[in-house]
């Protein structure tokens, strides 16, 4: 297995080191910084260590009187002055590289922090003042099961991950391509696999990509069929029965099969996109709160809000000040920055929260229009609790029903169980799986997933790509 940390420990050094350059303080309710990217950004899209910012800025340099022993504050202050400056730690922390310009340049690369911007928490280390990072550089990984299913697969042959995952199981999986007689693919055409007795066991709708997945249960049909609808047109295709013994645990899988399917019409695109974050507001949930609170604009701006509509709800767990906290899709985004603002992580106190309940009012009995590409980014980091498989097996079945793809986003200190259930869900409703990284330096650790190799990105900057990937 490769190496999947792409990224050093030298994150935090670098947000050390160029926090010191800007010699401000800050303040915060939460202590952390809520505006603008801090210096200890990654250069987004690669598996490779981001360049360090450098240079002789004073606020985070040695004067070479302080280097030759000069304890004299004063002499110290004189030979700064004079601009004999040093990079602290530079050598050490980025292995000799230093002086590289800090760029210009988008979030996806390094980023100039805002000189406006409250720095975040002052800490002690060696002696020197340093920020601490900020929970908008938060970065991730994303890893499409669907589109690995080889690899998937794999996995479950070999036993290294078992499903069902809280009564959601992505195995035995019909793979759905519908296009129209030139070639070209069908979005948002109806696939049912169907049983005899005209008895429907999954229900989907195709993406951009003409692409649905179907999912039967383990064993006892004789006959399968897909049927594809779309305008008043439609088609079948006869498929293999789905086998107990074709996904057992440990075992060869032969169950997943594709088809192809052919419609006389191409279906006219969505112009209308809903996206729906759907936030675990417990105490373990700080960063990522201030994460949507300090990004969720620029998202929207960078995104549009044309032919755009947005939604956010919050869940905590019985016993806490609510369980629920659900709104309406609007385009107002100053209401949804407000929805965000005025909440705060707090509850929990067990591991598993109120996944289930919330799913059931958002997707299961949620208002979504049906004429939308729509997504629902689950922001969580524990389980749903034990007992309630129905009712996230109802929810996703009519996610998948609806064309909702549920998209997780998988915190700090989740538990294996955690990415099972976020893949199963992401896999059975044609989303993806997203998971943060370490490399930020930001809260607690975060399980490495047991995938393949993958990029390690900002988190602001996935989201908008997923985003864009589903828009028609």
């Amino acid at each position: 297995m490769k190496n999947y940390k792409t990224f050093t420990k030298r994150l935090s050094a670098a947000a050390a080191a160029l926090a010191i350059a800007l010699c401000a303080c800050g303040c915060g309710e939460k202590e952390t910084n809520t505006n603008g990217d801090t210096g200890a950004a990654v250069n987004a899209g690669t598996k490779t260590e981001a360049a360090p910012a450098s240079g002789t800025t004073k606020a985070a340099a040695k004067t070479e009187a302080a280097a030759d022993g000069a304890a004299d504050a004063k002499d110290a202050e004189a030979a700064e002055a004079e601009g004999e400056t040093k990079m602290f730690a530079a050598d050490e922390a980025f292995d000799g590289v230093s002086d590289i310009a800090m760029a210009d340049t988008a979030r996806s690369d390094v980023a100039e922090p805002s000189k406006e911007a409250a720095p975040g928490i002052w800490t002690e280390e060696n002696g020197v003042e340093q920020t601490a990072p900020s929970a908008n550089i938060l970065t991730a990984g994303e890893w499409n099961d669907n589109d690995n299913w080889g690899f998937f697969e794999n996995l479950i042959s070999s036993g290294t991950i078992e499903f069902p995952a809280f009564g959601i199981d992505p195995r035995n999986r019909t793979a759905v391509h519908v296009t129209d007689k030139d070639g070209q693919p069908v979005a948002n055409a109806e696939a049912q696999l169907v049983a005899e007795g005209d008895m429907v066991l999954w229900d989907a709708v195709t993406d951009k990509n003409g692409d649905a997945y179907l999912f039967a249960p383990e064993g006892g049909y004789e006959t399968l069929e897909v049927t594809v609808s779309a305008n008043g047109n439609s088609a079948k295709a006869q498929v293999r029965q789905a086998k107990a013994e074709d996904s057992g645990q440990g075992e060869s899988s032969n169950a997943s099969q594709t088809v192809e399917i052919t419609l006389d019409e191409k279906t006219n695109a969505y112009k209308n996109t809903e996206i729906k974050f759907i936030v675990d507001a417990t105490g373990s949930m700080a960063d990522e709160m201030l994460f949507l609170q300090s990004e969720f604009s620029a998202i929207a701006e960078e995104v549009g809000t044309e032919n755009v509509k947005y939604s956010v709800d919050f869940y905590r767990d019985e016993g806490d000040e609510y369980v629920t906290k659900c709104s309406e899709f609007t385009d107002d985004i100053s209401r949804i920055q407000s929805l965000l603002n005025s909440e705060s992580a707090d509850g929990g106190g067990d591991v598993p929260e109120a996944v289930a309940q919330i799913l059931d009012e958002t997707i299961t009995n949620g208002q979504w229009s049906e004429d939308s590409v729509k997504l629902a980014f689950l922001i969580f980091d524990a389980p749903p609790h034990d007992g309630t498989d129905e009712t996230l097996k109802a929810a996703v079945m009519a996610a998948a029903s609806k064309g909702i793809r549920i998209i997780p986003v998988v915190s700090s200190n989740a538990e294996r169980a955690t990415e099972l259930f976020a893949r199963a869900v992401s896999i059975c409703t044609g989303g993806t799986y997203v998971f943060l990284t370490d490399d930020s330096g930001v809260g607690d650790s975060h399980l490495e997933p047991i995938i393949g190799d993958y990029e390690v990105e900002k988190l602001y900057d996935i989201i908008i790509r997923i985003i864009d990937d589903y828009r028609q």
